[in-house]
């Protein structure tokens, strides 16, 4: 009796990794402007292929399964944004300006060749880790990024309006101080309209801003980030090593006695 053929398979993986990149590099040409009739065609039939693949997966694991699967919701998603392309293109249209959004939808592909990397599933849950633990620190960047963007509005909005007349553009502006991009571009145009004393005081701001929001605020945030992001969620690991110390500690008092 032949075993049930495995959409999740090895061998399977590899034809459909095969299919992304072919349908990758169709996408490619046909964005570069090549209008040879086969690109579409191909890239139907690719469209076609991953609509059978989750299919298959569904019929192997059900509908709600296949949906609790992590990489089976991106890969889904990205294959029901596909379908409307390939109805519209058996159907007699004559305004194809919509078609467009579905071109850039199709774009979204390249995202399913994620779940073929090397540790993907450690670099997702790692990924969520590091979400987590970073989040507070992340909400207090953004108070500090709108108290700062506030005070410049009310400051300088009169003389640079180009960079704080309001408080979104206060915002854009100070995270662009915060990612030293524009540093010192933004506060010499502000500093021009003031005098010596002024002049010092404008660029004693900006320091601080620079200082608490670029150097402290954002090291912070990546140095909790990145560090959440390569460890090992080894805390099984550890358990185990906590629990073979108690045992030889055990034997050792055995011993003694």
């Amino acid at each position: 009796m032949m075993n049930a053929f495995n959409p999740y398979s090895h061998r399977f993986e590899r034809v459909v990794m095969a299919v992304i990149l072919v349908n990758s590099i169709v996408i490619f040409l046909a964005a570069s402007g090549y209008k040879w009739p086969w690109l579409l065609t191909l890239d139907i039939l690719c469209s076609l292929f991953f609509i059978v693949e989750m299919a298959l997966k569904m019929r192997h694991d059900g509908v709600l399964g296949y949906w609790r699967r992590g990489w089976n919701v991106l890969d889904g998603t990205l294959v029901l944004l596909s379908v409307p392309s390939i109805i519209f293109f058996f159907l007699p249209l004559t305004d194809l300006s919509f078609l467009l959004i579905l071109r850039l939808l199709r774009a979204f592909r390249f995202f399913r060749v994620m779940h073929f990397f090397p540790g993907a599933e450690q670099i997702g849950r790692n990924f969520r880790k590091a979400l987590r633990e970073s989040m507070s620190l992340f909400a207090g960047y953004v108070i500090i990024i709108l108290v700062f963007a506030i005070l410049s509005t009310s400051l300088f909005g009169h003389v640079a309006p180009q960079y704080f007349g309001t408080p979104w553009e206060s915002i854009y502006s100070v995270f662009r101080l915060c990612t030293i991009e524009g540093w010192y571009d933004i506060p010499d145009s502000v500093s021009a309209a003031y005098g010596s004393w002024g002049v010092l005081g404008v660029r004693l701001y900006f320091v601080l801003l620079l200082i608490l929001g670029g150097v402290i605020g954002l090291s912070l945030i990546n140095s909790v980030f990145v560090d959440a992001m390569v460890s090992d969620n080894n805390d099984e690991v550890l358990q185990r090593i906590k629990e073979l110390e108690e045992k030889i500690d055990k034997l050792l008092e055995k011993d003694k006695e």
